[in-house]
């Protein structure tokens, strides 16, 4: 009766395993898809940095951090060792006053448990798709704008291997600088270059600002998109 216990339990584990894999894949294949994109996005910055002022864009500008905007992504079923734990101890270390939007029913519930100022959650289906994400990062961005939160930080596993995933808290607004940013999206996308040394003549229709005000919101919403 063991053997035929332990026979079937490995029958079930192997099936999960299977399935596991298979969602990990479409995973690695989405996040690599996004590089080009990102690539993309910082050549485009990189012409506008030297032609803009960047003191007129909010994502831009510091300002005194009174309550931070925290996005914690978790998962929404366990199994999953001490994925979630390690996310939560990250959070149980924020001393300073934070508003929380989360990003997975566990996340949620420990949230709640804990008497934390929970703004609002989000489900996610298994194929996590962009406009799931969009919503949250929408949300975020909107609080930041009115003043509610002074920064939009994310608290999610970076993925190392199969084995290891780190629990990571990333800031993403306001932004430091645009060049430093446009660093960041080239070691995102796998790249170096450099186009701030770019002397050619641009024209920029309706004009450069108003391009980059419509450029980084989409960095926002695709850079939460890439953690999830």
């Amino acid at each position: 009766r063991r053997i035929k216990s332990v026979k079937n339990t490995r029958q079930i584990t192997k099936a999960m395993e299977l399935v596991a894999a298979s969602k990990m894949k479409k995973a690695q294949q989405s996040a690599l898809a996004g590089r080009p994109y990102a690539q993309l996005m910082a050549s485009m910055l990189a012409a506008l940095a030297p032609r803009v002022d960047e003191s007129l864009h909010p994502f831009l500008i510091k300002r005194e951090v009174k309550t931070r905007g925290i996005l914690l992504i978790s998962t929404d079923k366990g199994l999953c060792g001490p994925l979630n734990s390690n996310l939560f101890k990250l959070v149980t270390e924020i001393k300073t006053p934070a508003k929380f939007v989360v990003i997975g029913r566990k996340g949620t519930q420990f949230i709640a448990r804990t008497k934390r100022d929970l703004l609002a959650d989000f489900p996610l289906t298994d194929r996590v798709g962009f406009v799931e994400v969009r919503s949250a990062a929408e949300f975020m961005v909107k609080l930041f704008l009115e003043g509610t939160i002074d920064t939009v930080e994310v608290i999610y596993s970076r993925f190392r291997n199969t084995l290891v995933q780190e629990p990571t808290l990333r800031p993403v607004l306001p932004l430091d600088n645009l060049r430093q940013f446009v660093e960041s999206l080239h070691a995102h996308a796998g790249s170096v270059a450099n186009e701030f040394d770019d002397k050619r003549d641009m024209l920029f229709e309706p004009s450069a600002q108003e391009v980059l005000n419509a450029l980084l919101p989409f960095y926002v919403n695709r850079h939460l998109y890439q953690l999830a």
